[in-house]
């Protein structure tokens, strides 16, 4: 069968693999459809996953299909839609570094279990969709990192995917206010349509000015300068201004989470920002999030929906790699199997 592997620094292509057999303990899937993460580019660009080299099969978005059952697996039928949990293959990341990648026509799950690595979903769920699973499992820890409750006010940097799935978040969790910062009008209005309450384009307007606009004033004599009464920021952007913003014009007590790849150093003045006892919290992954997600997403799947950008299909999963790979081009490129 085909499958899209890094097979060299800067390279993707098309390698031609054995079709993966199941036994009695395993499901085979056929892919029906898998997205294309911002860290597909990176591994191509390393030739591998960081620091090794080597070839990689990618993939690691899916959504599938049950073809084949074995007779000492339960719960499962074949025709059964589902996605999975990628970081539970018992032979290693499913497309970030394991033996098998998603970006293929067929992938086993090994040993597998329902609510291990695998969860059924209702056939309506378009494909392009449901392979949102993964990665509105990572915004959803990181806005669980973050501990947001009743009442907060939040601002997310950044309306890519990743920023848009935590804006749905927010919305669940029963949070006041979301605002989000970009500077892609486009973004900006998909961040409307999934329930931002306010946009700021930070190209175009002052940031601390805005926020505190639209969250009131929150200094306080012990910390100087402005400071909007923002309780919540989340940096999905991976931009080095987001920090040196967020650190600079936080409140006393304010939290700031960081889900974004920051690709390169980030330099924080810490006296500057001791005073506010900022609390920086770090998210990466999906812990135990990335089922939980999966009744939201197919509940609410039209809003769900908005965050797809582009769909290509499989036998233009190189392009669907450059296209996500290139600045300002698309948001969020999903590769869909016949």
């Amino acid at each position: 069968m085909r499958s899209v592997h890094v097979t060299g620094p800067g390279t993707a292509s098309w390698v031609e693999v054995d079709r993966p057999t199941a036994g009695p303990a395993d499901v085979l899937l056929r892919v029906r459809a898998c997205g294309i993460c911002g860290s597909d580019a990176l591994y191509t660009s390393h030739g591998g996953i960081p620091p090794r080299q080597g070839a990689t099969p990618l993939g690691h978005e899916p959504a599938a299909e049950v073809v084949e059952v074995g007779n000492q697996v339960d719960g499962l039928s074949v025709g059964d839609h589902v996605v999975l949990d990628t970081m539970a293959f018992t032979d290693g990341l499913l497309g970030s570094g394991g033996a098998q990648g998603a970006l293929s026509e067929f992938v086993v799950v090994r040993d597998a279990e329902v609510g291990r690595q695998v969860k059924v979903i209702p056939r309506h769920v378009p494909w392009q969709v449901a392979a949102l699973n993964e990665p509105m499992a990572v915004a959803l820890h990181a806005v669980n990192r973050t501990a947001p409750g009743p009442g907060d006010k939040v601002v997310v940097f950044g309306a890519g995917p990743i920023g848009l799935g935590a804006v749905l978040g927010y919305r669940r969790k029963g949070v006041e206010h979301v605002v989000v910062v970009d500077i892609v009008p486009s973004r900006l209005e998909k961040a409307l349509q999934v329930g931002a309450d306010a946009v700021v384009n930070s190209a175009e307007e002052d940031v601390a000015a805005r926020l505190v606009e639209l969250h009131g004033d929150g200094s306080t004599p012990r910390v100087r300068g402005v400071r909007p009464g923002t309780d919540i920021y989340l940096d999905a952007a991976g931009a080095p201004v987001v920090p040196r913003t967020v650190t600079s014009i936080a409140k006393h007590g304010a939290t700031f989470g960081v889900v974004a790849v920051h690709k390169t150093p980030v330099e924080i003045d810490f006296g500057a920002v001791l005073a506010t006892e900022l609390n920086l919290v770090w998210a990466m992954g999906y812990p135990t999030e990335i089922f939980e997600v999966t009744d939201d997403l197919v509940q609410n799947w039209q809003e769900y929906a908005v965050v797809v950008s582009d769909t290509l299909p499989f036998d233009r999963a190189l392009d669907a790699l450059t296209l996500a790979a290139t600045p300002g081009a698309a948001d969020k490129v999903v590769v869909l199997l016949d």
